[in-house]
Protein backbone atom coordinates (compact mmCIF):
# COMPACT_ATOMS: atom_id res chain seq x y z
CA UNK A 1 0.00 0.00 0.00
CA UNK A 2 1.16 3.31 -1.07
CA UNK A 3 0.45 6.53 0.88
CA UNK A 4 1.26 10.24 -0.64
CA UNK A 5 1.43 13.05 1.19
CA UNK A 6 0.63 16.84 -0.09
CA UNK A 7 2.39 20.45 1.21
CA UNK A 8 1.25 23.87 0.95
CA UNK A 9 3.67 26.09 2.07
CA UNK A 10 1.23 29.45 2.78
CA UNK A 11 3.29 32.35 3.91
CA UNK A 12 1.05 35.61 5.69
CA UNK A 13 2.56 38.92 5.26
CA UNK A 14 0.35 41.37 7.30
CA UNK A 15 2.37 44.36 5.88
CA UNK A 16 0.17 46.95 3.63
CA UNK A 17 1.49 46.95 0.33
CA UNK A 18 -0.11 50.65 -0.50
CA UNK A 19 1.50 51.77 2.26
CA UNK A 20 4.90 50.82 0.41
CA UNK A 21 6.34 53.61 -2.09
CA UNK A 22 7.40 52.48 -5.19
CA UNK A 23 10.31 54.22 -6.27
CA UNK A 24 8.88 56.02 -9.96
CA UNK A 25 11.37 56.06 -13.35
CA UNK A 26 11.66 59.93 -14.42
CA UNK A 27 8.96 59.41 -17.17
CA UNK A 28 6.44 58.45 -14.97
CA UNK A 29 7.35 61.27 -13.16
CA UNK A 30 7.13 63.68 -15.78
CA UNK A 31 3.80 62.03 -17.28
CA UNK A 32 1.92 62.63 -13.79
CA UNK A 33 2.76 66.09 -13.30
CA UNK A 34 1.47 66.09 -16.98
CA UNK A 35 -2.01 64.82 -16.10
CA UNK A 36 -2.29 67.14 -13.31
CA UNK A 37 -1.85 70.48 -14.78
CA UNK A 38 -4.31 69.03 -17.56
CA UNK A 39 -6.65 68.62 -14.63
CA UNK A 40 -5.39 72.01 -13.39
CA UNK A 41 -6.38 73.73 -16.39
CA UNK A 42 -9.48 71.91 -17.15
CA UNK A 43 -10.79 73.20 -13.77
CA UNK A 44 -10.14 76.66 -14.42
CA UNK A 45 -11.65 76.34 -17.69
CA UNK A 46 -15.13 75.33 -16.31
CA UNK A 47 -15.09 77.64 -13.52
CA UNK A 48 -14.70 80.45 -16.40
CA UNK A 49 -17.52 79.08 -18.38
CA UNK A 50 -19.65 78.89 -15.16
CA UNK A 51 -18.78 82.41 -14.78
CA UNK A 52 -19.26 83.48 -18.43
CA UNK A 53 -22.51 81.37 -18.89
CA UNK A 54 -24.61 84.03 -17.42
CA UNK A 55 -23.53 86.61 -18.96
CA UNK A 56 -23.73 85.01 -22.06
CA UNK A 57 -27.45 84.25 -21.54
CA UNK A 58 -28.49 87.71 -20.45
CA UNK A 59 -26.65 89.12 -23.57
CA UNK A 60 -28.90 86.46 -25.63
CA UNK A 61 -32.11 87.47 -23.82
CA UNK A 62 -31.93 91.35 -25.04
CA UNK A 63 -31.21 90.36 -28.36
CA UNK A 64 -34.03 89.95 -30.67
CA UNK A 65 -35.84 86.18 -31.48
CA UNK A 66 -34.21 86.22 -34.82
CA UNK A 67 -30.61 87.01 -33.78
CA UNK A 68 -30.66 84.27 -31.13
CA UNK A 69 -27.16 82.86 -31.37
CA UNK A 70 -25.76 79.27 -30.22
CA UNK A 71 -23.15 79.49 -27.51
CA UNK A 72 -20.25 78.53 -28.81
CA UNK A 73 -20.92 81.65 -31.38
CA UNK A 74 -19.03 84.71 -30.21
CA UNK A 75 -21.34 87.50 -30.98
CA UNK A 76 -17.97 89.82 -32.46
CA UNK A 77 -18.62 87.43 -35.33
CA UNK A 78 -21.93 89.24 -36.36
CA UNK A 79 -21.39 91.45 -39.34
CA UNK A 80 -24.40 94.65 -38.98
CA UNK A 81 -26.28 96.24 -36.11
CA UNK A 82 -27.59 93.59 -33.98
CA UNK A 83 -30.51 95.29 -32.44
CA UNK A 84 -31.86 95.98 -36.09
CA UNK A 85 -34.44 93.62 -37.85
CA UNK A 86 -33.15 90.92 -40.10
CA UNK A 87 -32.76 92.58 -43.86
CA UNK A 88 -34.09 90.34 -46.91
CA UNK A 89 -33.48 90.26 -49.94
CA UNK A 90 -36.72 92.17 -51.20
CA UNK A 91 -35.80 95.05 -48.39
CA UNK A 92 -32.37 95.67 -49.48
CA UNK A 93 -33.77 96.04 -53.22
CA UNK A 94 -36.60 97.75 -51.89
CA UNK A 95 -33.97 100.72 -50.61
CA UNK A 96 -31.80 100.78 -53.52
CA UNK A 97 -34.68 101.21 -55.85
CA UNK A 98 -35.46 104.63 -53.84
CA UNK A 99 -32.18 105.78 -53.10
CA UNK A 100 -30.76 106.63 -56.46
CA UNK A 101 -34.08 108.22 -57.09
CA UNK A 102 -34.85 110.79 -54.27
CA UNK A 103 -32.68 112.70 -51.48
CA UNK A 104 -32.01 111.28 -48.11
CA UNK A 105 -31.85 114.54 -46.30
CA UNK A 106 -34.37 115.97 -44.93
CA UNK A 107 -33.94 119.65 -45.24
CA UNK A 108 -34.79 122.85 -42.24
CA UNK A 109 -34.41 125.54 -45.08
CA UNK A 110 -35.21 126.77 -48.51
CA UNK A 111 -31.59 127.20 -48.51
CA UNK A 112 -30.71 123.73 -47.72
CA UNK A 113 -33.24 122.53 -50.33
CA UNK A 114 -31.83 124.42 -52.88
CA UNK A 115 -28.86 122.77 -52.27
CA UNK A 116 -30.09 119.52 -53.36
CA UNK A 117 -31.03 118.30 -57.09
CA UNK A 118 -33.91 115.73 -55.65
CA UNK A 119 -35.69 118.44 -53.51
CA UNK A 120 -35.21 120.87 -56.25
CA UNK A 121 -37.14 118.31 -58.55
CA UNK A 122 -39.52 117.99 -55.90
CA UNK A 123 -40.50 121.74 -56.06
CA UNK A 124 -40.47 122.13 -59.43
CA UNK A 125 -43.26 119.21 -59.64
CA UNK A 126 -45.32 121.52 -56.90
CA UNK A 127 -45.34 124.06 -59.02
CA UNK A 128 -46.29 122.37 -62.33
CA UNK A 129 -49.54 121.76 -59.97
CA UNK A 130 -50.47 125.03 -59.89
CA UNK A 131 -49.69 125.45 -63.56
CA UNK A 132 -52.12 122.54 -64.00
CA UNK A 133 -54.97 123.91 -61.99
CA UNK A 134 -54.51 127.54 -62.95
CA UNK A 135 -54.56 128.11 -59.13
CA UNK A 136 -53.18 131.99 -59.51
CA UNK A 137 -51.95 134.49 -61.95
CA UNK A 138 -49.02 137.32 -61.43
CA UNK A 139 -50.13 140.67 -60.81
CA UNK A 140 -48.86 144.10 -60.03
CA UNK A 141 -48.32 144.79 -56.55
CA UNK A 142 -50.48 147.97 -54.66
CA UNK A 143 -50.02 149.16 -51.68
CA UNK A 144 -53.74 148.46 -51.39
CA UNK A 145 -53.10 144.64 -51.61
CA UNK A 146 -52.97 142.49 -48.14
CA UNK A 147 -50.25 140.18 -48.96
CA UNK A 148 -50.31 136.91 -47.44
CA UNK A 149 -46.88 135.31 -47.20
CA UNK A 150 -45.87 131.87 -48.37
CA UNK A 151 -43.44 128.98 -47.26
CA UNK A 152 -41.89 125.89 -48.55
CA UNK A 153 -42.58 122.55 -46.16
CA UNK A 154 -40.40 119.56 -46.91
CA UNK A 155 -41.19 116.02 -45.97
CA UNK A 156 -39.96 112.57 -47.10
CA UNK A 157 -42.23 110.04 -47.55
CA UNK A 158 -42.01 106.58 -46.13
CA UNK A 159 -42.87 102.69 -47.00
CA UNK A 160 -43.42 99.81 -44.39
CA UNK A 161 -39.72 99.56 -44.04
CA UNK A 162 -38.74 103.41 -43.25
CA UNK A 163 -37.76 103.64 -46.71
CA UNK A 164 -37.93 106.64 -48.18
CA UNK A 165 -39.48 106.30 -51.06
CA UNK A 166 -40.61 110.53 -52.21
CA UNK A 167 -39.68 113.74 -51.32
CA UNK A 168 -42.22 115.86 -51.24
CA UNK A 169 -42.12 120.07 -51.18
CA UNK A 170 -45.35 121.79 -50.47
CA UNK A 171 -45.98 125.40 -51.00
CA UNK A 172 -48.83 126.84 -48.11
CA UNK A 173 -49.64 129.89 -47.65
CA UNK A 174 -49.28 131.93 -44.13
CA UNK A 175 -52.78 131.70 -43.13
CA UNK A 176 -52.16 133.33 -39.62
CA UNK A 177 -52.10 136.67 -41.70
CA UNK A 178 -55.41 136.83 -43.11
CA UNK A 179 -58.03 138.74 -41.97
CA UNK A 180 -61.54 137.48 -41.06
CA UNK A 181 -64.17 139.65 -43.02
CA UNK A 182 -61.69 140.75 -45.68
CA UNK A 183 -59.47 137.69 -47.10
CA UNK A 184 -61.98 135.00 -45.83
CA UNK A 185 -65.50 134.39 -44.45
CA UNK A 186 -66.91 131.24 -43.66
CA UNK A 187 -64.35 128.30 -42.78
CA UNK A 188 -66.66 125.64 -42.12
CA UNK A 189 -66.05 121.84 -43.56
CA UNK A 190 -67.86 118.92 -42.87
CA UNK A 191 -65.56 115.92 -41.76
CA UNK A 192 -66.68 112.17 -41.52
CA UNK A 193 -66.92 110.97 -38.20
CA UNK A 194 -65.17 107.80 -37.34
CA UNK A 195 -68.10 106.05 -36.37
CA UNK A 196 -70.07 106.48 -39.73
CA UNK A 197 -66.86 104.98 -41.78
CA UNK A 198 -66.83 101.99 -39.40
CA UNK A 199 -70.50 101.43 -40.04
CA UNK A 200 -69.81 101.90 -43.73
CA UNK A 201 -67.56 98.83 -43.03
CA UNK A 202 -70.03 96.67 -41.40
CA UNK A 203 -72.50 97.22 -43.80
CA UNK A 204 -70.84 96.36 -46.54
CA UNK A 205 -69.53 93.25 -45.31
CA UNK A 206 -72.76 92.27 -44.09
CA UNK A 207 -73.92 92.98 -47.99
CA UNK A 208 -71.29 92.00 -49.67
CA UNK A 209 -70.24 95.02 -51.48
CA UNK A 210 -67.23 96.06 -52.79
CA UNK A 211 -65.21 98.91 -51.65
CA UNK A 212 -63.17 101.65 -53.47
CA UNK A 213 -60.80 104.11 -51.66
CA UNK A 214 -59.29 106.77 -54.21
CA UNK A 215 -57.24 110.08 -52.77
CA UNK A 216 -57.47 113.45 -54.49
CA UNK A 217 -53.63 114.76 -55.42
CA UNK A 218 -52.80 118.29 -54.27
CA UNK A 219 -56.54 118.54 -53.59
CA UNK A 220 -57.28 121.53 -52.15
CA UNK A 221 -55.75 122.78 -55.18
CA UNK A 222 -59.18 122.44 -56.95
CA UNK A 223 -61.32 124.48 -54.60
CA UNK A 224 -62.20 127.97 -55.93
CA UNK A 225 -61.92 130.79 -53.83
CA UNK A 226 -64.68 133.87 -53.78
CA UNK A 227 -62.50 136.35 -51.97
CA UNK A 228 -59.67 138.40 -53.18
CA UNK A 229 -56.55 136.73 -51.94
CA UNK A 230 -52.84 137.85 -52.73
CA UNK A 231 -49.63 135.76 -52.04
CA UNK A 232 -45.95 136.49 -52.62
CA UNK A 233 -44.04 134.83 -54.97
CA UNK A 234 -42.12 131.34 -53.61
CA UNK A 235 -39.19 131.43 -52.03
CA UNK A 236 -36.07 131.01 -54.59
CA UNK A 237 -38.97 130.64 -57.62
CA UNK A 238 -39.33 134.41 -57.84
CA UNK A 239 -39.74 136.10 -61.52
CA UNK A 240 -37.21 138.00 -62.37
CA UNK A 241 -38.67 139.89 -65.37
CA UNK A 242 -41.92 140.97 -62.49
CA UNK A 243 -39.86 141.22 -59.05
CA UNK A 244 -42.34 143.15 -57.44
CA UNK A 245 -45.32 141.02 -59.08
CA UNK A 246 -47.90 139.13 -56.51
CA UNK A 247 -49.87 136.14 -57.09
CA UNK A 248 -53.80 136.73 -57.06
CA UNK A 249 -55.35 133.34 -56.34
CA UNK A 250 -58.19 131.95 -58.52
CA UNK A 251 -57.95 128.70 -55.97
CA UNK A 252 -57.55 128.20 -52.77
CA UNK A 253 -54.02 126.95 -51.38
CA UNK A 254 -52.71 125.01 -48.34
CA UNK A 255 -52.57 127.02 -45.08
CA UNK A 256 -55.55 129.30 -45.86
CA UNK A 257 -58.40 128.92 -43.36
CA UNK A 258 -61.20 128.68 -46.44
CA UNK A 259 -59.15 125.86 -48.34
CA UNK A 260 -60.87 122.81 -46.74
CA UNK A 261 -64.45 124.23 -47.11
CA UNK A 262 -64.13 125.55 -50.60
CA UNK A 263 -62.84 122.01 -51.82
CA UNK A 264 -65.63 120.16 -49.97
CA UNK A 265 -68.26 122.80 -51.70
CA UNK A 266 -66.42 121.35 -55.11
CA UNK A 267 -66.54 117.75 -54.57
CA UNK A 268 -70.58 117.97 -53.07
CA UNK A 269 -71.33 119.74 -56.36
CA UNK A 270 -69.80 117.34 -58.43
CA UNK A 271 -70.90 114.32 -57.29
CA UNK A 272 -74.60 115.90 -56.47
CA UNK A 273 -74.37 117.00 -60.62
CA UNK A 274 -73.24 113.41 -61.34
CA UNK A 275 -76.61 111.39 -59.36
CA UNK A 276 -75.53 111.41 -55.89
CA UNK A 277 -77.84 112.27 -53.51
CA UNK A 278 -77.31 112.97 -49.75
CA UNK A 279 -77.88 110.85 -47.19
CA UNK A 280 -78.41 110.81 -43.35
CA UNK A 281 -77.14 108.73 -40.47
CA UNK A 282 -79.86 108.21 -37.84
Amino acid sequence: MMTVEEFIHVVFDEVDRRSIQIPKTSAEEDEQSISLEKLDISAEKQSVDSQKQPIEILQQSELPKEWRIPRDLSVENIIGQIKESVSTRSSISNFFRHTTFVSQIDPKSIDEALKDEKWVEAMHEELNQFERNEVWFLVPKTAEMNIIGSKWVFRNKLDEDGVITRNKARLVAKGYNQEEGIDYGETFALVARLEVVRLLLAFSCMSGFKLFQMDVKSAFLNGYINEEVYVDQPSGFEDHQHPNHVFKLKKALYGLKQAPKQWYERLSNFLLSHGYEWGMVC
